[in-house]
């Protein structure tokens, strides 16, 4: 009896190396590299400020952003050669360039429609779209399955007069107030008075719209000159918004996170 026992025993310890050997675990699946095309901002430009939004709780989805591990933007070279030109330009005339998104991952754009299409999740509502209900962000274009920042030579951007102070951190569950408001009575940026703040889903924040005027439609055109002379193409629906033409990548949108590993030959 002892025996048929040992033996069984043997038998199952036998079968049960046989399944841990026939079906390893499998191993995690690398993160994709982005193409040498693609570099990091601040090894062509240290000089442009870096305020990455989706990193933080202060974007319009009120949380960190799938795909955004450091604060670093990511362009392709000719994209960030081209802001470094259009940097200098602007540093002569007393101002820098603050971006506050580049290159953004395709898991990224697929976060923004998985919120969107949470209709009960509205606490950054009072803030960047409060005239424009939730159901409405797809069929009014604020929210899309694609962005061009997947592409590698968009950025979103302002411009800061000089010295450049810093801007206070958003503190999760601090009072909101609309986007569209008087500066002063905005959440507090350290960027010139665009007449709206940054992702302000309101159609005040159309480059042209014609209720922007005096100082605040000046600003919007020193940005917007500023930048076409270097090779970028504005978005009509948002001041801030930039493509650099012809675009490295004009078809293909990357899912790679950011961060410095993302990188062929990352710095520092």
């Amino acid at each position: 009896m002892r025996g048929k026992m040992m033996r069984g025993l043997a038998v199952a310890a036998m079968s049960l190396l046989t399944c841990l050997v026939a079906a390893p675990p499998a191993p995690a699946a690398p993160e994709p590299k982005a193409p040498p095309e693609f570099v990091a901002l601040r090894d062509v430009d240290p000089t442009i400020v870096q305020e990455i939004r989706y990193l933080t709780p202060h974007n319009f989805t009120g949380a960190p952003v799938d795909g955004y591990r450091q604060p670093m933007c990511i362009l392709t070279r000719d994209a960030a050669v081209a802001l470094h030109k259009a940097q200098l330009s602007f540093l002569r005339q007393g101002y820098t360039l603050k971006v506050y998104d580049c290159y953004r991952p395709q898991r990224a754009v697929d976060n923004f429609v998985r919120w969107a299409e949470d209709l009960s999740d509205l606490r950054m509502k009072a803030e960047f779209y409060p005239r424009v209900e939730k159901d409405r962000l797809f069929a009014d274009g604020y929210i899309a399955a694609k962005s061009g920042h997947s592409r590698g030579s968009t950025v979103d951007l302002t411009l800061v007069r000089l010295p450049a102070l810093p801007t206070r951190p958003y503190h999760p569950g601090e009072p909101l107030k609309p986007c569209y408001g008087p500066k002063a009575d905005r959440f507090p940026d350290n960027s010139l008075d665009m007449g709206t703040g940054f992702d302000c889903f309101d159609t005040l924040a159309h480059t042209l719209d014609p209720r922007i005027a005096g100082k605040q439609k000046a600003n919007r055109m020193l940005l917007l000159h500023g930048l076409q002379r270097a090779g970028f193409k504005n978005l009509p629906e948002e001041w801030w918004h930039y493509t650099f033409q012809p675009e490295t990548f004009p078809d293909t949108y990357f899912n790679f996170p950011i961060w410095r590993r993302s990188l062929q030959c990352p710095v520092g």
